[in-house]
């Protein structure tokens, strides 16, 4: 008699398992997308002087000088797409990831990471592109306000001046989605198997960090094109990215590629250590809000 109701238990867990599984899909869409969003958020706020700064000696063109004035210049409108566009790439990386660590073997996860950064870089890349290219006017005194800016783009060079340089930034950003993400989780797996324990907060910062800087460093070309042609607005000094690319070593060097590199990799390291650091905390205030509702109605059943 026991045996039939042990066997019974194991296939309503079964059942139950089976149940739950896409209110689970759901759930890390979910919580992947308010982590996201909330370290987006305060990253933004708190680097945007940094960001500011690096855009501005991308953007000028030979010697020209940089003003220091104004570093928060369109942080209030940039916020308002980075929100969604950290919910959007968290929100499809964290599934995307448990989706492939699932179908591929053990020891391809890298593979599983850099897919999933470049899939989730992708879709925020719809909300981001504007929101960049907003930021990075005002950022260079183009504009005062982002609602003035969106409809002075939109008037003088239609709905596609607001995707200006969307080619160079999937060329940055697709990359450097894929190899951030992917250094970062990796150096986490190693880390969690030497030290026999999960990861505190001050570690998964340092990782993050150390993630930021080297892929903020070896992406600086990618990012000075990117910044050149979203700042051009309608003069249209580059015809695309390969005009880009020549005008620069033409007029500037070689040297030009790396401009901004230490405000970069400054911006990236700082914000690595902070987003990592607020991701995996929101996720795990998540998870510590969702358990005592999972055991609550794991007693109910019984």
């Amino acid at each position: 008699m026991s045996t039939s109701i042990d066997e019974r238990r194991k296939i309503s867990a079964l059942v139950s398992i089976k149940q739950e599984h896409p209110l689970d899909f759901l759930r890390i869409i979910y919580e992947g997308a308010v982590a996201g969003a909330a370290a987006g958020v305060v990253v933004e706020t708190a680097l945007y002087p940094i960001d500011t700064i690096k855009t501005r000696l991308q953007a000028v063109r030979g010697g020209g000088k940089i003003i220091l004035k104004g570093l928060y210049s369109g942080l209030a409108g940039n916020i308002a797409g980075v929100l969604p566009a950290s919910a959007i790439f968290v929100g499809v990386y964290e599934p995307a990831k448990q989706k492939l660590l699932k179908s591929l073997p053990e020891n391809l996860s890298a593979l599983a990471h850099l897919t999933a950064g470049a899939l989730g870089g992708a879709a925020s890349s719809i909300v981001r592109v504007p929101t960049e290219v907003v930021k990075q006017r005002m950022q260079t005194g183009q504009f005062i306000s982002a609602p003035n800016a969106v409809r002075a783009i939109v008037a003088k060079e239609g709905f596609r001046g607001l995707y200006a340089g969307y080619g160079s930034f999937l060329l940055r950003d697709l990359p450097f989605d894929a190899i951030q993400f992917c250094i970062y989780e990796q150096l986490r797996m190693g880390y969690k198997i030497a030290a026999k324990r999960e990861l505190n907060d001050p570690e998964n910062a340092i990782i993050g960090a150390f993630a930021g800087a080297f892929t903020g460093a070896i992406t600086t070309p990618l990012d000075v094109i990117k910044t050149r042609l979203m700042v051009q607005g309608p003069a249209n000094q580059y015809k695309g990215i390969y005009d880009c690319v020549g005008t620069i070593m033409k007029e500037e060097g070689p040297s030009a590629f790396l401009k901004g590199i230490g405000p970069r990799v400054l911006w990236i390291s700082v914000g690595g250590s902070i987003f990592f650091g607020v991701l995996e905390k929101t996720k795990q205030l998540l998870a510590q809000r969702r358990l005592p509702h999972q055991n609550s109605n794991s007693v109910k059943s019984d």
